[in-house]
């Protein structure tokens, strides 16, 4: 069976679940990979330890989704090359992409050694916790060149629809990190410093092997190191789409800051409930993860063939793989949520906050899906600004304006958690109505057949 999915032709449900399913489950392996750190952490160096390492989501992600955004761009332009059947430009669209992955890692190690205290001070960070903090992701930022090596030479294979041995990289080199958290925090007793040893190592391990994937690709997708360079025609195309896929996830991250902000008010005990809680809710984001990067690379495919209806079909079938996804799982990890707690932590404290925000949270955590998939869908024809700026009121100005005004009357830990479903909702009305209006101008044009096309005539005025 060939590793590369046919986007362009014959029926796309199962495809699209064939496409999803190696990034769904690649993502809950990381994330099970993960959780096994914080559960080892969590039993073997106790309550502060398990905060630093659990709570540094937010921290890092600020730092890094500019450039993972970018590898969304690359893999965008590089699927629309692909439709267009212009095979010359795509091995000057890969050189340009990996460079800008070199170039950001680089950046972000040097960021991460220079600023991580502070960002922690800034977000209130408890003064019991700080330290092992501090410890954990200057060893996590030193491993940010293999990171951005990562992500974009994943986001290249998952243009041509291989999705599957960055899957089996990934499943290597977490197997690898939880066997070293296991020697490194019980057999030599390295506590946080070891955890985050591990993951460094875990992370060069899995850079290195998808950059040799590359290296050994043939033809276009082939990749040659003496031949790094910017093309700045296929640079600003990344930068088009990639840059406002990033800032989405930069203000998303800045906004969850601000809760973390408030949720350090409560202390370290909460600080490490709501970690341990926060495992179950990226395993339910991990399933709408997978059918919206599924919807960008095939209906960027598609588009670039000027597929239009096969385009709002792929839309429409993601969207409900993604919602009944997540659905089933966040409704499950509610009703199973008082043993399922109980692995991360023993702390009758961190425990009875881990389930309440499991349930407060989680009850309406598929709508996620909604804003998601039409997001990445109208990134797929080449709209990126618009879907930005609609996370941007929803998520960065709504949850900002909630903590500083009804968190502030309301002072509980309840009152803080109930801001995420009120800006999934609002996300998703807006990005709807997006969808519907953009849709209706750009993918209701009388198309060509057969499939394969050489130009975009119908182009969007903002990509």
């Amino acid at each position: 069976m060939s590793k590369n999915v046919d986007m362009l032709n014959g029926p796309t449900l199962k495809k699209i679940i064939v496409f999803a399913l190696p990034i769904i489950a690649m993502s809950i392996l990381q994330q099970l990979f993960n959780s096994a750190d914080v559960a080892v952490v969590g039993h073997y160096c106790g309550n502060r330890a398990l905060a630093a390492v659990g709570s540094n989501a937010p921290v890092i992600n600020t730092l890094i989704n500019i450039f993972v955004g970018l590898s969304l761009g690359a893999n965008v332009v590089i699927s629309t090359l692909i439709g267009q059947n212009k095979k010359h430009e795509i091995p000057k669209a890969i050189h340009t992409a990996m460079t800008v992955a070199a170039i950001s890692g680089i950046f972000l190690l040097a960021l991460g050694m220079l600023i991580t205290k502070k960002i922690l001070l800034l977000v209130n960070t408890p003064s019991d916790v700080i330290d092992y903090a501090t410890i954990y992701l200057r060893l996590y930022f030193l491993g940010m060149p293999f990171i951005m090596i990562y992500n974009f030479s994943s986001a290249i294979l998952r243009s041509k629809g291989d999705t599957q041995r960055p899957m089996y990289i990934l499943i290597a080199s977490g197997i690898i990190n939880v066997l070293l958290n296991l020697l490194f925090v019980i057999v030599f007793n390295m506590g946080v410093r070891g955890v985050g040893i591990a993951t460094l190592i875990s992370n060069a391990i899995s850079g290195l092997l998808t950059l040799y994937l590359l290296l050994k690709e043939k033809d276009d997708f082939k990749l040659n190191l003496m031949k790094l360079h910017i093309d700045f025609k296929h640079l600003k195309r990344i930068v088009q789409i990639g840059l406002p896929a990033g800032l989405q996830g930069l203000v998303f991250s800045i906004s969850n800051m601000c809760i973390l902000r408030g949720l350090n008010s409560f202390g370290s005990d909460a600080v490490a409930g709501s970690s341990a809680a926060l495992n179950f809710e990226m395993y339910s984001y991990f399933i709408i993860c997978g059918f919206n990067q599924s919807c960008t690379s095939f209906i960027s495919q598609n588009y670039g063939a000027k597929q239009f209806d096969r385009c709002k079909r792929i839309m429409k079938e993601c969207l409900l793989c993604a919602f009944i996804g997540a659905l089933v799982l966040s409704q499950t990890w509610v009703w199973a949520r008082d043993l399922l707690c109980k692995i991360y932590t023993k702390n009758e404290i961190a425990l009875d906050y881990a389930k309440r925000r499991v349930f407060t949270v989680e009850m309406l955590g598929a709508l996620v899906a909604t804003y998601e998939v039409l997001s990445s869908a109208l990134r797929g024809i080449g709209w990126s600004t618009v879907p930005t700026a609609i996370v941007l009121f929803g998520t960065c100005v709504i949850r900002i304006t909630w903590i500083n005004t009804a968190f502030k009357m309301v002072h509980t830990y309840e009152n803080l958690l109930i801001v995420y479903p009120v800006s999934w909702t609002i996300s998703a009305i807006l990005m709807a109505v997006a969808w519907i209006i953009i849709s209706k101008k750009y993918l209701n044009v009388k198309q060509p057949s057969p499939v394969q096309t050489k130009s975009i005539s119908n182009k969007p005025s903002e990509a």
